[in-house]
């Protein structure tokens, strides 16, 4: 059962990419609606808890809430922008640094890297390299989702970062109820302020943000986290690494993207160098990035 609910939710964080790629909409209302939709499915299994629990968080714990809800929002607006202006495959593995950012940021504050942790780190830089070299041939367009998608990775390692400190005081459904809601409302104000279609879509389009939020929300990463209980952190991060292929053949199946193959020897790159950071560097507190 536990290996069947895996594949599930790999397959579910799998879907995001190519579903919100595929989506007629504007990023920051996919951003919007993720994030309020994903409130509301997780809403009632917190009713009784979230509000005695958020009461226990003082200053310093409200502004790590107010932080991660900042960093979710510029992900979700940064990497959705990028679905748009590169490959689902290009896009993908960039926001997958977010492994490497997370290990940089530790390393800043203080915390020993191992050697093997570093030659891993190079590894994935250098095919942030190839694909960024490759995309930089084809158009600036895709470079730059490339580029974006980079900063969707480093905003999502300071969203897990702010949030681990958050869910050793509250459980994870109020903190995800608090969050997400603060994600919403500044992604509705962004939308606001660009000015950009919130509601009128087509029906096709509506189908592809509500499919991304059982997806990635629902089936993907709560499942992974129930999986905690049962797995290893270490295996639950390599797990979610599987996303990064498996985005790029449902985006190859459904929107007939075949990028060159200098982005697949990136890819392949990163996710090698990714896999020893992930099995060498020390037990993370938190592994997902919802």
């Amino acid at each position: 059962m536990n290996v069947f609910l895996a594949i599930v939710a790999i397959l579910g964080v799998s879907a995001s990419g190519p579903l919100m790629a595929g989506a007629s909409a504007p990023a920051l209302a996919i951003g919007f609606w993720r994030n309020a939709l994903g409130t509301l499915a997780v809403a009632p299994f917190a009713a009784r808890t979230v509000r005695g629990e958020l009461k226990l968080l003082g200053r310093r714990g409200w502004r790590d809430v107010a932080l991660a809800g900042l960093m979710l929002a510029l992900h979700f607006a940064t990497w959705v922008t990028a679905l748009k202006m590169t490959s689902v495959a290009a896009a993908t593995a960039m926001v997958s640094m977010q492994v490497v950012f997370v290990v940089v940021i530790d390393r800043l504050r203080g915390v020993v890297t191992p050697p093997a942790v570093v030659g891993g780190i190079s590894i994935s830089i250098v095919g942030v390299l190839v694909i960024t070299g490759v995309d930089f041939s084809l158009s600036a367009r895709a470079l730059s989702g490339d580029l974006l998608a980079l900063l969707g990775g480093l905003t999502a390692a300071v969203y897990l970062m702010a949030g681990s400190r958050v869910r050793e005081i509250v459980s994870t459904t109020s903190y995800t109820v608090a969050c997400y809601g603060i994600s919403a409302a500044l992604l509705a104000l962004g939308c606001l302020v660009a000015q950009v279609e919130m509601v009128d879509f087509s029906h096709n389009t509506w189908l592809a943000i509500v499919g991304v939020t059982i997806c990635a929300q629902l089936l993907g990463h709560s499942v992974l986290n129930h999986l905690l209980a049962v797995m290893s952190p270490a295996l639950i991060s390599l797990l979610l690494l599987l996303e990064v292929p498996g985005a790029a053949i449902l985006a190859g199946i459904f929107l007939d993207q075949t990028p060159p193959i200098g982005v697949y020897v990136g890819l392949a790159l990163i996710l090698s160098g990714l896999v020893v950071v992930v099995l060498r560097r020390p037990a993370p507190s938190v592994v997902l990035a919802e």
